[in-house]
């Protein structure tokens, strides 16, 4: 991946959200009296203010605006400048893409917009890096906030730092480290993890009520050994913390002692590595190159190359089965890999406008979450071999996405200076 000193955004800044939609400098004010009413909930949009009084979900007046939303929408299609790392191959190829690829579609709602939570700020520190959205029960989830980790709850509607780690005061600073510019966030098996733009790990165990880390350290001394991303899982009762990093290695620590128990290296920068459900020493990594692998753990060799996307890639993720893979990449697709037959991909998903940022597999297998990295999440039907798929259409940069564990909401994370905010769906049990 691109180091600290390249990474920009990948939105034209002639697209930028009408950001003075809320100007004190508003010929009108009245229109704002619920907004001031009470401050942390009126600013929010609810599924009964979106249904019965025609609201926009994230409350953007376009009643206000000189153009409307559909103006503004087909302004951010033909302005959006997509990041690629490897322009000519993806320009060349988008033709035979758009030919072969399956179209995302709008006509599905598996999950129906509840709550627009302004109170719940994000932020992207590193524009290619964005799953900085995590939800361990249907009413808690973390998000990363200016080098803070904050869990919301979704009952109390209350925001609470969980880690600190802007360096402010001393209490804020790892230990050993200092302050930590989070790169990355995995919160799982009550665990909390940042990595940072140094090659930092820092790991808080969420039932101990003490202030004190449980983990705080530099996995890697390399000058651009940034960790891009975390994954915690199973392995045989035990837990497991794995990192990527851009001195293209895969660590796996245990999850109790934190000690570092295998060390698997790549030929390119690691973006994403994740395990396989079923046989968790099997890993699909995805980084700087086309190509994807599937690496056997056990003695760091590489099972099988997945080839087909024309660029780097950033984004992985299994189905519960284990012989379902998704791989997300910046020539603007998700490609499908039955694990069995690695030689060819199953079926090709074309986003809209941009990278392919994150990938989640709703936990009971029905769905995969596809995130762009702004405006758009698409939510398919795996059940439809892909073919059927709901369309979230906002504006804003996504920090992330995530379902709960029991697959019966989406949380979608926007980082934005005015609508920066946490919207909830509910699916059909929710």
């Amino acid at each position: 991946m691109e180091d600290e000193e390249d990474a920009r955004t990948e939105v034209d800044a002639d697209v930028d959200l009408p950001q003075a939609a809320y100007s004190s400098e508003s010929d009108d004010d009245d229109d704002f009296v619920e907004f001031e009413e009470d401050p942390e909930e009126a600013a929010d949009t609810t599924a009964e203010q979106l249904l019965l009084q025609g609201r926009d979900m994230q409350g953007i007046p376009w009643e206000r605006l000189q153009f409307s939303r559909q103006r503004y929408r087909e302004t951010r299609l033909k302005q959006y400048v997509n990041y690629t790392n490897m322009r000519e191959a993806v320009e060349r190829a988008q033709g035979q893409l758009n030919k072969d690829a399956k179209k995302p579609t709008q006509d599905e709602h598996y999950y129906s917009f509840h709550r627009n939570a302004r109170a719940v700020r994000s932020t992207i520190v590193h524009f290619q890096l964005r799953n900085l959205v995590w939800a361990t029960s249907k009413h808690d989830i973390y998000v990363m906030h200016e080098n803070c980790i904050n869990h919301w709850s979704e009952i109390t509607r209350k925001t609470t730092k969980v880690l600190d780690l802007s360096g402010e005061t001393q209490s804020a600073r790892a230990p050993g480290l200092g302050r930590v510019q989070i790169s990355t966030l995995c919160v799982r098996h009550h665990l909390v993890a940042a990595g940072g733009f140094q090659g930092e790990l820092v790991v808080k165990n969420l039932r101990n009520k003490a202030s004190a880390v449980a983990c705080s350290c530099q996995v890697t001394h390399d000058v651009n050994g940034i960790t891009n991303a975390i994954e915690i899982f199973d392995h045989a009762g035990d837990v497991r913390l794995m990192t990527c990093n851009n001195d293209s290695m895969v660590r796996i620590f245990d999850g109790h002692t934190f000690q570092c128990l295998n060390r698997l290296e790549l030929p390119w920068a690691v973006n994403y590595a994740s395990a396989c459900p079923t046989t968790t020493q099997l890993l699909a990594v995805v980084g700087d190159d086309p190509e994807a692998c599937l690496v056997d753990a056990r003695n760091s060799r590489v099972a099988a190359h997945l080839r087909g996307h024309l660029d780097y890639s950033f984004a992985a993720a299994w189905h519960p089965d284990g012989h379902l893979l998704a791989t997300g990449n910046q020539d603007v697709t998700t490609r499908l890999w039955d694990v069995r037959y690695p030689g060819r991909s199953l079926a090709v998903l074309k986003g809209c406008m941009g990278a392919i940022r994150s990938l989640r597999f709703s936990p009971d297998g029905r769905f995969l979450c596809m995130t762009e990295p702004a405006d758009f999440v698409h939510v398919f039907d795996v059940h439809s071999n892909f073919d059927k798929s709901q369309l979230v259409d906002i504006f804003g940069e996504i920090s992330g996405v995530a379902f709960s564990p029991q697959s019966d909401r989406l949380y979608v994370g926007v980082a934005d200076l005015t609508y920066s905010s946490l919207l909830q769906f509910d699916g059909e049990e929710g």
